[in-house]
C-alpha cells in the first residue's frame, strides 16, 4: 500500500501577553493548528515566515519558527512530541501538583 503522507511546513508562534501557542493562516492568527496554512516546499515557508516578522516588530507574538506536518487524509498532524503537545493546548504538568503549590516553611 502507498503511503499518502507527506511532510510540509507551518508557520507558529505564541501571543505576547498570554502566551497561547498559534498558527499563521496565510491572512491572520489562529489558536486552532488545523487552521494554519501549510507551505510544501521551503521557499514558501520561509516567505511566509518573514511576512509575519512584523507582528514581531509590534509586539503582538514573540518566537516564531516554522514546524514540520505530516498531511494525509485527516488533514495535517505536527510530527513532533513538542508540537503535538503545544497544538493540543495541553500543559506537560499538573498546575495544582508539586512542591510550588504548597506554602513554603518558615
Amino acid at each position: 500500500m502507498a503511503n499518502d503522507r507527506t511532510e510540509h511546513q507551518m508557520v507558529t508562534a505564541q501571543w505576547l501577553l498570554g502566551g497561547e501557542s498559534i498558527y499563521w493562516t496565510g491572512q491572520a492568527w489562529s489558536e486552532s493548528f488545523g487552521d494554519g496554512a501549510i507551505y510544501a516546499d521551503q521557499t514558501s515557508a520561509d516567505a511566509a515566515l518573514a511576512a509575519i516578522e512584523s507582528f514581531v516588530k509590534d509586539r503582538i507574538i514573540v518566537g516564531p519558527y516554522l514546524i514540520e506536518v505530516e498531511v494525509d487524509n485527516d488533514g495535517p498532524k505536527p510530527t513532533s512530541a513538542r508540537e503535538r503537545i503545544r497544538a493540543a493546548h495541553n500543559a506537560t504538568f499538573a498546575i495544582d501538583h508539586g512542591s510550588w503549590t504548597s506554602r513554603i516553611a518558615d
